[in-house]
């Protein structure tokens, strides 16, 4: 086996590893995706992004987007809006309960990013942030 493969497979690993333990994420009713999802609407301008540039943040599908944030309407942490120049153009609305339960979630999730990945390894995890944004990683 070639060693990219075999690095692409613990990767793989590292990710099922990462959202196992960030499943402590459901104490506040949402899980690593929805998290990311909250994370990416704070941070945006007006805390709204159009839903294809969601997905493409989040690197998900188009549909996948649409399945993920469907349950997180219905509770009402995100919104719906239309372009009042373009209705083929929908954006997604970070909620005021939204925008709670994020900085209640924010919590835990820093803890638990604490917890994965040691401060005491900066110097590894400067390498490590460097490798996943040339493999793609456009997270800051």
């Amino acid at each position: 086996m070639n060693e990219s493969l075999t690095i692409l497979m613990n990767l793989a690993k590292v990710q099922s590893i990462v959202s196992r333990r960030f499943d402590r994420l459901n104490m506040h009713g949402i899980g690593f995706t929805d998290f990311m999802i909250l994370y990416f609407l704070n941070q945006s301008a007006g805390q709204s992004m159009r839903r294809i540039d969601l997905a493409e943040k989040a690197g998900i599908t188009a549909s996948g987007i649409t399945r993920t944030l469907l349950p997180l309407e219905k509770i009402g942490l995100v919104g719906r809006e239309t372009n009042g120049r373009d209705a083929r153009v929908s954006y997604v609305i970070l909620t005021e309960a939204g925008k709670q339960l994020f900085n209640n979630a924010s919590g835990t999730a820093n803890a638990l990013a604490t917890e994965i990945i040691s401060a005491e390894n900066a110097a590894n995890n400067g390498m490590l942030f460097e490798l996943l944004t040339q493999l793609g990683g456009n997270i800051n």
